[in-house]
């Protein structure tokens, strides 16, 4: 199932310009980096949604940290522990 998986912005690793930028994201520990096209508006400390690899949208921390929770507890986020090439 693809799901969008919530993550906190860590850092941005590349700028071409202000729209477009990549980061790297923490996934419960996991770190992965992500393309920020979508959230221009994305800051470091923010919690962002990832969809295959892609942010999509800036939330609040609380939820977060609960959707990230609820999926973890359904097993969907297994797939962020293959190594990110």
């Amino acid at each position: 199932m693809c799901l969008a998986i919530p993550g906190k912005l860590l850092a941005i690793t590349a700028q071409l310009d202000e729209t477009f930028r990549t980061g790297k994201v923490s996934f419960g520990g996991i770190q992965k980096e992500v393309n920020l096209y979508m959230v221009p508006e994305a800051k470091v400390g923010d919690y962002i949604l990832v969809h295959v690899g892609v942010a999509i949208n800036v939330v609040d921390e609380e939820e977060a940290k609960q959707t990230f929770q609820f999926l973890k507890d359904m097993g969907e986020v297994e797939e962020l522990e293959t190594p990110n090439n």
